[in-house]
């Protein structure tokens, strides 16, 4: 912060968000609050737009959230129509689709229903079940070029590396799962991709500012290295936070 000129009078707001994310949320999460950290960043992302999602999922996902925040849908006090659409449902949703109000909100009460008798920790985690299988969800995007100059989009997550022709986000021209990668080297903004294939050609792209060249260095050790640790056995340490985090949820079930 030191680096920043801010006036001393100015309030600041941190905004707390994960930096990689899991492939499977229910193994790799393993603390309540962690789960709950990624649901909300995740359901802030869906609604905001940046994730995207189709309306048949978003639905069941406002109906994961409800039940997350509010449990089952006979201990309401209050109906689903006091809560505003836009805290449901992206607006992209509702603008696009000829459907109102009311509609909305029953097909949402309609999937509410069925996550009867789940907590709060079990629906959170269904939502990030099924947010985990979306398209874009926890891909970092870069705007690159290859050696030609053309413009292209490098998305990072815990899978690996994907090429897009923007503005398509969804589909890879160009992919590399992290086993598939030897090495990655750069040099001010031009990086290498070398295969471990050895007669596969190296991938050569050129980031647009040296600032992305270090974050996506940063992206792909981290990722790298999360990836090799998810297909190793766990740590004593690992073990022992999962034996903990299970007595703790039977201990709150057996209350419920």
């Amino acid at each position: 912060m030191s680096s920043i000129d801010i006036r001393k009078t100015s309030p600041l707001l941190f905004e707390f968000r994960a930096k990689f994310f899991p492939e499977d949320a229910k193994r790799e999460l393993i603390q309540d609050v962690t789960q709950r950290l990624f649901f909300l960043q995740v359901k802030e992302d869906i609604l905001a737009g940046h994730l995207a999602c189709p309306s048949e999922t978003a639905v069941l996902l406002a109906s994961y959230a409800c039940q997350a925040k509010f449990g089952d849908i006979e201990d309401k006090k209050h109906s689903l129509t006091s809560i505003p659409l836009d805290h449901l449902l992206p607006a992209s949703i509702l603008s696009n689709h000829e459907v109102d109000s009311d509609g909305w909100y029953k097909m949402i009460e309609t999937w509410y229903l069925e996550h009867r008798d789940q907590s709060p920790q079990e629906a959170m985690i269904s939502y990030l079940q099924l947010a985990q299988d979306l398209e874009t969800f926890g891909v970092d995007y870069f705007e690159i070029r290859n050696r030609r100059g053309t413009d292209l989009l490098l998305g990072i997550d815990a899978i690996g590396l994907a090429v897009y022709k923007p503005p398509d986000k969804s589909t890879a021209k160009l992919g590399f799962a992290w086993s598939e990668i030897s090495n990655i080297t750069f040099s001010d903004r031009k990086f290498t991709i070398k295969p471990m294939e050895k007669k596969a050609p190296d991938f050569i792209f050129f980031t647009t500012h040296l600032k992305n060249s270090k974050r996506i260095l940063a992206l792909c050790v981290g990722n790298n290295e999360l990836y090799i640790r998810r297909r190793q056995p766990d740590s004593m340490e690992v073990k022992q936070m999962r034996a903990q985090a299970e007595e703790e949820r039977a201990m709150k079930s057996a209350e419920r």
